[in-house]
């Protein structure tokens, strides 16, 4: 997906309450039982139906890097779905989301005022709201640009205007992103 995408990812994935498979025969059985066959397996992971058989039946015990690499992004997406889900509505309704960033924040103001660009590193706990835009537009499918922007308002509104209390008319850009956390 992109920078802010994974990152809410990875951080609804530490909600996980036990690890996910660790052998490559494991996962292949784990995603045959999930998809319901071997043929919608190797069509998933791009390779032909007797080798998923083949690593069900721990026949072939190491994969190549990028198979594996594949094969643990797969069942890491279908990994714990109601937990997952009890995460994400958690963060959306009650405990809010801390995003830690480095990035390039430049503003929009009144004139007079100073709208040079800079660096900066924010840690910060995102209200519920907040939380919960940004995952009801990662499940609509918006473009990361969409999530940057998302993430940018929100830090514009929480850190920079404070709520409204101060900054009024801001405009914050979220740009040249170095890193971006989150955490639930």
């Amino acid at each position: 997906m992109g920078i802010v995408g994974d990152g809410l990812d990875k951080a609804v994935q530490q909600a996980f309450t036990r690890p996910i498979p660790k052998s490559p025969g494991a996962q292949m059985r784990y995603l045959v039982k999930q998809l319901k066959g071997t043929r919608a397996v190797a069509e998933q992971l791009g390779i032909s139906q007797r080798t998923v058989e083949r690593y069900v039946k721990d026949q072939i015990r190491r994969p190549r890097a990028d198979l594996a690499q594949r094969l643990a992004d797969a069942v890491r997406e279908r990994w714990q779905p109601r937990v997952r889900a009890q995460a994400r509505q958690q963060a959306a309704t009650s405990t809010g989301i801390i995003i830690d960033t480095r990035a390039r924040f430049g503003f929009t103001a009144a004139p007079g005022t100073t709208d040079d660009a800079r660096i900066r590193h924010i840690t910060l706990a995102l209200p519920p709201q907040y939380a919960a835009r940004l995952f009801d537009a990662q499940d609509v499918g918006a473009s990361e640009q969409q999530l940057r922007d998302l993430a940018g308002e929100a830090l514009g509104e929480v850190y920079f205007r404070d709520g409204g209390r101060r900054a009024h008319g801001l405009d914050v850009k979220f740009t040249d992103i170095e890193h971006v956390d989150f955490d639930l």
